[in-house]
């Protein structure tokens, strides 16, 4: 963990809200000049701080109207089992995020797909065949009650 100050929490906070921010931008937000900003965000992306810009795109407007987590129990516990499912979950572009977990699932996948079909292909065509994995439990999203990759920054 990298220090960093009120003024870099500053930062931080608004190029969340807007990754596109110029320096002279984020100097009037902040209250420093633009150099110094630009300093500051050279800083915190060498360090790793600030880990890309992307754009954050609908996926419902481009089809994508399907959101379901699906819950996987490995076949067994052994690291060789475990390598060859995380390897899996690389392979599939479907999948979005996937975490291990602890309780009654080893892990969760989230899924944003165009439709129950392409639900159904991943699960019984992609996930339960595949030798690393015993159990698959999935639900479906009825409605997104809110949606953020921001973090709490505090200044």
């Amino acid at each position: 963990m990298i220090e960093v100050d009120a003024f870099d929490l500053k930062m931080l906070a608004a190029l969340q809200d807007d990754g596109r921010l110029t320096n002279q931008q984020l100097a009037d937000l902040v209250g420093l000049s633009a150099s110094q900003c630009s300093r500051r965000r050279m800083r915190l992306e060498e360090e790793k701080v600030i880990a890309g810009y992307h754009a954050d795109l609908a996926g419902e407007a481009l089809g994508f109207g399907l959101i379901a987590f699906i819950h996987i129990t490995l076949a067994t516990h052994s690291p060789d089992n475990s390598k060859r499912f995380r390897e899996l979950v690389n392979r599939v572009d479907d999948i979005q995020e996937a975490y291990a977990l602890t309780g009654d699932a080893d892990y969760v996948l989230k899924v944003m797909l165009r439709d129950l079909k392409s639900l159904s292909d991943i699960i019984n065509n992609v996930l339960m065949p595949h030798q690393s994995v015993a159990h698959v439990r999935s639900s479906i999203v009825l409605d997104r009650l809110k949606e953020s990759s921001k973090l709490p920054l505090k200044a």
